[in-house]
């Protein structure tokens, strides 16, 4: 099983100069808890997830005019195309994080694999 499989490819991304209140209403408007930060070619320049923000709101800030870029994660874990779910299972496990980028050799972004996409392919096989 690889992992363009069961990833999302439709994506939802910010951009770096959003605001994290964007960020915050785009993930809460999709029913998603992260989402991937890319730049005007495509390219991952970072990760934004719920948790992200809501320790930035903990301090004073401007929420409402702080770019995305203040916030995300810049050191992303990502997959690459052509991995198999184990490998992005133990690597979402292994790092703690509940949602990977999955990218191209260019290092832009063709996908996105969340901790509910795992277990909701596991448990179409345990009905099977």
């Amino acid at each position: 099983m690889i992992i363009e499989d069961i990833m999302t490819s439709k994506l939802i991304t910010v951009r770096p100069e959003d605001t994290v209140k964007k960020a915050l209403d785009i993930m809460n408007e999709n029913r998603i808890n992260g989402t991937p930060v890319i730049d005007e070619f495509g390219h991952l320049v970072g990760m934004i997830v719920k948790a992200d923000i809501y320790r930035f709101l903990i301090e004073e800030g401007h929420y409402d005019t702080c770019p995305v870029d203040w916030v995300m994660t810049k050191q992303v874990v990502t997959g690459k195309l052509g991995n198999s779910l184990i490998e992005v299972a133990e690597k979402l496990r292994d790092n703690n994080i509940i949602a990977m980028p999955i990218v191209d050799e260019d290092n832009k972004v063709k996908g996105i694999i969340a901790i509910e996409d795992v277990v909701d392919y596991l448990m179409k096989k345990v009905e099977q």
